[in-house]
C-alpha cells in the first residue's frame, strides 16, 4: 500500500508489514486451514458452477411461463427474463464443502413472491428429480426457498424490480435497483450489494479471504456462529474482519488474526463498527442511526453494513450474547500472545469450547415431531425463536441470570422418533455480591415462551417443545462425542463457572437430583432420569417440565387462530373416556352459549395421542377481550406430544380464555 488511500472512517492504526516470523506463522496458520479441510475440490467447485447454470435456466423459463400466462404477449414473452446472483461466503469466495449455496433471483415487476415465487416455481422445483428435501420459508424475515439440487444445498430468495425486463448484464450494484421495490425485495438485494462493498473496502482481498474463514473456523468451533440464536453470522464475520483488515492494511492473515482479538477485546460496545460513512441516500430508506431512531439507541453491539441502505446487521445480540463474546475474544487474544511467543501452536486457537463443562445449570429444550419434514420444520420455528427466552429471561431476572445459548443441535442417533435437542448455560451475573437464599424463578418465563412457540401458524400434531432445568451432571451423553460424559477429572480441570447462589463455594456442582432440588438457584421442574428414548419413541409421555402443566388448544376459525383456551392443571391419571365430554360440556358451560364449542379435533390415545388436540372452533373471540373463570371442570387430558396409552392426565383448575384477534 502506497499510503495515498484511506480505507475506513479513519485512519490506519498501524502501516507495519509482516517480518520473517509472521511470515512463518501465516505459512502455519494456511497449512492448519487446508488440514481442516476448508477449501473446497475442483470438482466440487465445478458442481456449484453447474448447478448455478441450471437453476438461472429454471429461473428464466419460470418467468417466461408467467409472463406467457398473464397473456402479456409474444414480444414480452420472448423478452422476459430473470437472473440469478449469489451472495454470502460463495460470493466472497470463502465458502467451504458442503456450504449452502445462497442465491438471489431477479425478476421483474410483475412476478410477485407470494404467488409466483412460492406458487409457480415451487411447484416446478418440486417435479424435478434433481431436487430434494425442498422446504419453503415464507414466513421469515427474509422469505426463502430451500433445496437441495444434486445434493448441493441451495437457500434461494426473490426480489422483484420495477423493471418489465431484467436485462441479462443488470448491474445490481446501483442504488437505483432500489427504487420503487419492497421491503423485503430491498433486503434481499442488499445481501449481493453488501458482499460487493466488503470486497471493495479492504485493502487486500486474499489476506481478507484467509483472515475470514480462520475466524469464521474459530467462531463455529467455540459455538459464537449464528445470528438467529443472538450471536453473529457470516456477514457479521465478515464486516468485523474487513474492518481489521482496514486498520492494519499492509498486515498479513497471521498479523490480522491477532489484531482482531486485539482490537474487539478493547472495542467499547455500542460503538459501532463501520467500514465506510453512513449514507443518507435519496429513496428515503431509514438507515441505521441511533441520534433518530431510539430502537437503534437499544443495539448492543451495532456493525453496520456498507450497502445503501446502512443498517446494523447484528441487531440480534443480546447483552448475555455479548457477554460470551467479549470472553470468547479476551481468550482468542491471550492465546494469540502465546502463539506469537512460540508457547502455543494455531491448534490451540480452535480447541472446541467446552460448553457442557463450563456451566452448573442448564436448560435442556426438547423439540420433537411426528415425522421428518415436520420436525425440520418445527425446529427451524423453535431454533428461530430461542432468542426470545434469551431475552424473556433477561428482562424477568433483570440481568441477574445470564444465559448461554448454544448454537448446536443435538440428536441422539440410538433411538428411535424424530427429537432434537438445544442447550442453554445458566449462571447468576458475575460480580455481584451474593444474596443469601437468592433464587431464580423461572417458571413463568418458560412457559410463556412455550405457550408463544406453540401458536405457529404451521403447527401440526406431534409438534412439540419441553423446556427443563438439568444440571452437569444430568447432561445426557449423547451430545458427547462418542457418546461417553467426561471424567470427573476432566470436568473438574476445565471448569471456569463459580458455584451460583444457594450452593456453597466448594461444591462440585455435581450433588444428587434431590439435593440439586434444594440447593439450585434456577426453580424450574427437575428433569427425571428419563431417557432420550422416552421422547424419541414415543413410547411414553415426556414428563412435565414444570410445576403446573397448561393445555393450550387453539381457538380457531378457518385456518386462522383467534384465541387460545389455557388449561391450568396438577398431577392426576385419568382415561381419555371423559375428555371430549368435558371440554364439549363443561368448558361450554363457563362460557356460556354466546361462546359455545362447536367441535374438539384431534386424535384417539390408540392413534398417537389426544395430547394433540389442537382447535377448538369458537365464537365472538374478538376485540381483545379477556374472560377469567375459576371453577372445577373435572378432568381433562393435559396437552402433551407423543402420550399414548399411558398418558398422564390433569384435573383442571381454571380455564383462561384470551383472544388474539
Amino acid at each position: 500500500m502506497t499510503g495515498e488511500q484511506q480505507y475506513g472512517v479513519t485512519n490506519p492504526i498501524s502501516m507495519a508489514g509482516p517480518t520473517e516470523a509472521d511470515l512463518h506463522r501465516t505459512r502455519q496458520l494456511e497449512e492448519f486451514l487446508v488440514s481442516a479441510g476448508l477449501y473446497e475440490s475442483p470438482e466440487d467447485g465445478a458442481l456449484r458452477k453447474e448447478v448455478l447454470a441450471q437453476i438461472d435456466q429454471i429461473a428464466k423459463a419460470w418467468v417466461k411461463r408467467i409472463t406467457d400466462e398473464r397473456g402479456y404477449g409474444e414480444q414480452l414473452v420472448e423478452e422476459a427474463n430473470a437472473k440469478i446472483y449469489t451472495f454470502g461466503s460463495y460470493r466472497l469466495s470463502v465458502h467451504g464443502p458442503g456450504a449452502d449455496l445462497d442465491t438471489l433471483c431477479v425478476g421483474p415487476c410483475y412476478v410477485i413472491r407470494e404467488e409466483d415465487f412460492f406458487g409457480v416455481l415451487h411447484d416446478m422445483l418440486a417435479e424435478m428429480p434433481e431436487v430434494s428435501e425442498l422446504h419453503p420459508v415464507p414466513d421469515a424475515h427474509v422469505p426463502v426457498m430451500k433445496f437441495k439440487f444434486k445434493g448441493i444445498s441451495i437457500d434461494l430468495i426473490y426480489a422483484s424490480i420495477s423493471l418489465w425486463v431484467v436485462p441479462e448484464d443488470f448491474d445490481i450494484s446501483q442504488e437505483s435497483v432500489l427504487c420503487d421495490v419492497d421491503e423485503q425485495s430491498v433486503t434481499s438485494l442488499n445481501g449481493c450489494r453488501v458482499a460487493d462493498q466488503i470486497l471493495r473496502l479492504v485493502p487486500n482481498v486474499d489476506h481478507f479471504r484467509t483472515t475470514l474463514r480462520c475466524m469464521k473456523l474459530w467462531a463455529k468451533r467455540r459455538g459464537l456462529y449464528s445470528n438467529v440464536t443472538g450471536f453473529l453470522g457470516g456477514v457479521n464475520w465478515a464486516l468485523l474482519v474487513a474492518r481489521i483488515c482496514q486498520l492494519y492494511p499492509n498486515a498479513i492473515p497471521s498479523m490480522l488474526v491477532s489484531r482482531f482479538f486485539r482490537v474487539y477485546t478493547q472495542w467499547r460496545w455500542p460503538n459501532p463498527v463501520m467500514l465506510c460513512s453512513i449514507e443518507e441516500g435519496t429513496l428515503g430508506f431509514p438507515v441505521w442511526d441511533p441520534r433518530k431512531n431510539p430502537r437503534d439507541r437499544t443495539h448492543h453491539m451495532p456493525i453496520i453494513t456498507p450497502a445503501y441502505p446502512c443498517m446494523n446487521s447484528s441487531y440480534n445480540v443480546s447483552t448475555s450474547t455479548l457477554r460470551v463474546m467479549t470472553e470468547q475474544f479476551q481468550t482468542g487474544n491471550k492465546i494469540c500472545e502465546d502463539i506469537e511467543m512460540n508457547k502455543a501452536g494455531w491448534d490451540a486457537l480452535f480447541e472446541p469450547y467446552p460448553f457442557f463443562e463450563s456451566y452448573r445449570n442448564y436448560l435442556q429444550i426438547d423439540i420433537v415431531a411426528a415425522d421428518q419434514d415436520d420436525l425440520r420444520t418445527w425446529k427451524g420455528w423453535v431454533e428461530s425463536r430461542l432468542r426470545q427466552l434469551t431475552l424473556k429471561i433477561e428482562r424477568d431476572t433483570f440481568g441477574m441470570l445470564q444465559c448461554h445459548p448454544y448454537p448446536c443441535e443435538y440428536n441422539n442417533t440410538s433411538s428411535q422418533g424424530y427429537h432434537c435437542a438445544y442447550f442453554m448455560g445458566l449462571q447468576r451475573k458475575q460480580g455481584v455480591p451474593i444474596q443469601e437464599g437468592q433464587q431464580f424463578d423461572i417458571r413463568g418465563t418458560v412457559e410463556e415462551f412455550r405457550h408463544s412457540v406453540i401458536m405457529y401458524f404451521l403447527w401440526r400434531p406431534g409438534m412439540d417443545i419441553f423446556v427443563s432445568h438439568v444440571r452437569r451432571k444430568q447432561i445426557p451423553p449423547y451430545v458427547f462425542p462418542g457418546g461417553v460424559l467426561p471424567s470427573r477429572h476432566a470436568r473438574g480441570a476445565n471448569q471456569t463457572v463459580k458455584a451460583s447462589p444457594g450452593s456453597s463455594s466448594g461444591n462440585s456442582g455435581d450433588e444428587s437430583p434431590e439435593q440439586c432440588s434444594n440447593k439450585s438457584s434456577v426453580k424450574l421442574k427437575k428433569r427425571k432420569h428419563e431417557t432420550a428414548g422416552n421422547i424419541d419413541k414415543g413410547d411414553k409421555k415426556p414428563a412435565i417440565r414444570s410445576n403446573r402443566a397448561v393445555a393450550c388448544l387453539g381457538a380457531m376459525e378457518g385456518s386462522t387462530y383467534r384465541g387460545i383456551i389455557a388449561v391450568e392443571a396438577v398431577s392426576q391419571r385419568v382415561t381419555d373416556g371423559d375428555v371430549q365430554s368435558c371440554l364439549k360440556q363443561k368448558v361450554s358451560e363457563v362460557l356460556g352459549s354466546a361462546r359455545t364449542i362447536d367441535r374438539v379435533s384431534g386424535k384417539t390415545s390408540t392413534e398417537g395421542s389426544l395430547g394433540n388436540v389442537t382447535a377448538l372452533r369458537a365464537e365472538n373471540f374478538q376485540n381483545g377481550r379477556k374472560v377469567e373463570h375459576s371453577v372445577s371442570l373435572g378432568t381433562i387430558l393435559a396437552v402433551q406430544a407423543g402420550s399414548k396409552n399411558d398418558a398422564v392426565g390433569k384435573s383442571v383448575r381454571r380455564v383462561t380464555l384470551t383472544s388474539r384477534a
